[in-house]
């Protein structure tokens, strides 16, 4: 009886030491939710697919971090913290730095998001954009949602800097919004980036309703005529001149929009193949994963679960949404300008989700036409759409921090 006793003293003790006890005290619940809240989005990624590269890592870090006594949540949201962190003093006297700590690094020193949009320019072809300059309009135009939601979020009694943040998310470009609440608020990251990516990821659930409401059939019937080819030179001045430009003008947008055009410029120039497949491939593969898990594991029961973050998600759907309608409505007032030669649905695309914006664009041309081929057309806002976020990320960033 003794050793039996003993047996299950033994297992009475690793119990009370293991996560599975802490279920039962406290905050433990909320855990418990957390961890329902990851395995709904695993799902959500990998068998319904949406975002899959950023979605998976980021609910694995969710899963990670609220798992009891694993030490595996970031514990700082800024760099004085980390250092005070790694010397154990302040209010982290007694802490351990976990591993998510030193990855997350990464993500508040602004290193990540930047990397990421290198990889991004690497792929994007600015063709669409050069051949039609109009394009521009329609990028910019779908930025206004980010703009009018930080209005709403400061009447909601967030402060200017977490509205900025929030506001973000219409920009439908996760790495933009990491980059600005990591900078502005970094206490909602774990909130913002999850509703940035699943808005990205319901692009073609969000937009269609809307583009169809605001455009009639014959608007969305229109065939718009072919792009004319575009020089190398074009192709290689672009980059150049946008960084200059841009960074000149905002200083605080150049890493993002920096290392957008270099990706383009490697990719480009004709001369740095090499390179430019590395930062498409094994470099962006590398930062995605190191991003999505640290943010992800930013996402602890009790910086998640609570009133703001139902309020933080339903001003995302807000900002996208009116990002969406400002871009089809100055895509309305082109068709009228143009005397019915530009189809308003390409304006949809002028939020940053690439290229699922553009091929939901022709998705609904289709529907009304099925001879209507507006791809190629709608890459064009769709990229510019890239530019702009970044563009906005700098008003925000310069005025707010």
């Amino acid at each position: 009886m003794e050793i039996l006793h003993g047996i299950w003293e033994v297992i009475l003790s690793i119990f009370e030491n293991s996560g599975y006890a802490y279920f039962f005290h406290g905050d433990g619940v909320k855990n418990l939710i957390m961890i329902v809240i990851a395995f709904v989005f695993l799902y959500l990624g990998i068998k319904k697919g949406w975002e899959p590269l950023l979605m998976v890592p980021i609910a694995f870090g969710m899963l990670l971090a609220n798992i009891p006594g694993a030490n595996l949540a970031v514990q700082y949201h800024d760099l004085e913290g980390f250092f005070d962190l790694l010397k154990g003093r302040g209010e982290y006297v007694g802490a351990t730095p976990g591993l998510m700590d030193f990855l997350y690094f990464g993500v508040k020193a602004g290193i990540y998001p930047p990397l990421i949009f290198l990889g991004i320019g690497a792929m994007t072809d600015f063709s669409p954009l050069i051949a039609n300059p109009k394009s521009f309009i329609l990028g910019a135009a779908a930025q206004f949602g980010i703009f009018f939601t930080y209005l709403g979020a400061i009447v909601l009694k967030f402060t200017p800097a977490q509205a900025g943040s929030i506001a973000i998310i219409g920009g439908a470009d996760g790495p933009t919004a990491i980059f600005v609440t990591s900078k502005l608020a970094p206490e909602l990251l774990g909130t913002i980036a999850v509703a940035a990516y699943s808005y990205m990821a319901l692009v073609p659930m969000i937009q269609p309703p809307i583009m169809k409401m605001l455009t009639t059939k014959k608007e969305r019937a229109v065939v718009m005529g072919n792009l004319r080819p575009v020089s190398k030179l074009e192709k290689i001045l672009f980059p150049i001149m946008v960084t200059v430009i841009v960074s000149l003008l905002l200083p605080d947008a150049a890493s993002l929009v920096g290392m957008l055009m270099l990706g383009n410029l490697l990719r480009e120039s004709g001369q740095t193949e090499r390179i430019a497949k590395a930062a498409q491939n094994e470099l962006m593969n590398i930062i995605t994963i190191m991003l999505g898990i640290s943010v992800g594991a930013t996402t602890s029961a009790q910086s998640f679960l609570n009133l703001k973050t139902a309020g933080i998600i339903l001003l995302g759907l807000i900002a996208f949404s009116i990002g969406t309608a400002s871009g089809v409505l100055f895509g309305k007032l082109m068709y009228i300008f143009t005397k019915g030669k530009i189809n308003p649905l390409i304006g949809s695309a002028g939020v940053s989700a690439v290229p699922m914006a553009a091929r939901v664009s022709q998705k609904v041309g289709q529907e009304s036409n099925p001879s209507n081929f507006l791809l190629m057309h709608a890459m064009g806002p769709n990229v510019s759409g890239v530019i702009g976020s970044a563009v906005a990320a700098g008003i925000l960033l310069t005025l707010l921090k």
